[in-house]
């Protein structure tokens, strides 16, 4: 009687496991649960909450399923930038841009500036930090700012495709997979290269062909811009020199993790801002979101949800590289590209080369986030900061996102299939 007891609890486990995985993801799906403000990082720590009410997750087994490193990394990543914004470092990247650069290489010096930012840096920061700047340097240029912040946005998710640290979803991958930095950058990096080219091509088709979309007159504004940083007392001289030493210790093969860790607690340590300014910065939401989506997919894997989910991944035939970009690029868009990372990284190790596969993956999630608005965080980012200047509509952001995503994946494809090294 009480094996039976047993059973039935089982089940009951496995139904309310089912319940809180799946409407999870329909609020990772559709960005907020109907009627409320319950947000996707809210819904990923009630999700993880509700896991353990219902006993779908034992403390021991949680522990077990968090991965502490990308946690580390991730937040290690976020004070460095937040330490370079406070610095005043992107103030005066802009009024760089502003003496060098005139109304026709504007759109270029956004997409490699943003790109290769982008590339070393969180996406999702840099866009977070840069789309008031270039709002600001259009106006100061008299140019209307749609191109320069959809260039933004694509070039930020193609330039972070490069390398480890370019994104959240390449963070938990690098963690996962053991790629080292610089195994990751020699395959990715000519795909995120090739990639800010296209990106230029396509935006300046689309939108400057015709010469540069000007304001009118009476709102061109002097074309002035001082290059004070935010804080006269706090130069971005050390936080640079850290970031480059941190870079440079990613690429000589140490543990990303530590090392980033290393270069966070250096730069804590300046007594220019308090550590709470600094914590101001850093995406606290974004690493809820991360820690939510460990524990629903811990209690997910205790329930068999992810090993009958993977099962049905078997029948689709994800080893084929078309079909598994294509299923890549939908989940991505459907439920955003970490929780989608999140939910196939079990596939992975199953295929004959591993390897390939996690670089596939990380590729194809990335560039996938370019199809749409909601495609990924650094999108948003840049829509939201936009809105009351410049609103993006969805169907004229996928005029650009559809051509930029289907050309840079076929060429990611092409790449990672025929080039072997």
């Amino acid at each position: 009687m009480s094996s039976a007891m047993g059973q039935t609890l089982s089940h009951w486990h496995i139904v309310v496991a089912w319940a809180i995985f799946l409407a999870s993801y329909l609020v990772f799906a559709i960005g907020r649960l109907p009627g409320t403000k319950i947000d996707r990082p809210a819904m990923a720590v009630i999700g993880a909450v509700l896991m353990f009410v219902f006993g779908g997750l034992a403390p021991k087994q949680a522990i077990a399923s968090i991965d502490f490193a990308t946690l580390v990394l991730l937040f290690s990543m976020m004070l460095i930038v937040a330490t370079l914004h406070l610095s005043g470092f992107f103030e005066w990247i802009t009024g760089l841009a502003i003496e060098h650069l005139s109304p026709q290489q504007l759109l270029p010096g956004v997409i490699f500036v943003s790109g290769m930012l982008s590339a070393f840096l969180v996406n999702d920061i840099v866009c977070l930090v840069m789309a008031p700047l270039i709002l600001g340097l259009c106006q100061r240029m008299g140019l209307r700012p749609l191109p320069y912040l959809l260039g933004l946005a694509t070039a930020s998710n193609i330039g972070s495709t490069a390398t480890i640290t370019g994104n959240p979803q390449n963070i938990l991958i690098g963690s996962i997979s053991g790629i080292s930095y610089r195994d990751f950058l020699g395959h990715l990096g000519p795909v995120a290269f090739v990639g800010l080219f296209v990106d230029w091509a396509l935006l300046h088709w689309i939108h400057l062909r015709n010469g540069a979309m000007t304001l009118p007159p009476q709102l061109n504004p002097v074309p002035k811009m001082t290059r004070e940083l935010r804080d006269p007392e706090m130069h971005p001289a050390w936080p640079v020199t850290v970031t480059l030493a941190v870079l440079l210790g990613f690429l000589l093969g140490f543990p990303p993790p530590l090392v980033a860790a290393a270069g966070g607690a250096l730069l804590l340590m300046q007594c220019h801002h308090p550590p709470k300014a600094i914590y101001e910065d850093v995406d606290w939401s974004l690493l809820m979101l991360f820690l939510g989506l460990f524990l629903i997919l811990g209690g997910a894997e205790q329930a068999g949800i992810t090993q009958q989910l993977l099962g049905v991944a078997e029948r689709l035939n994800l080893r084929n590289h078309l079909i598994f970009a294509a299923v890549v690029t939908l989940l991505s868009n459907v439920v955003s590209n970490v929780p989608a990372v999140m939910l196939l990284k079990g596939l992975i190790t199953q295929f004959q080369n591993p390897h390939a596969g996690w670089l596939m993956l990380a590729m194809t999630s990335t560039l996938a986030g370019n199809l749409t608005i909601t495609g990924s965080v650094a999108n948003i980012i840049v829509v939201e900061k936009a809105r009351s200047e410049t609103p993006i509509g969805f169907l004229e952001y996928m005029r650009i996102g559809v051509p930029v995503t289907l050309i840079t994946l076929a060429i990611g494809l092409l790449w990672l299939t025929f080039v072997r090294y």
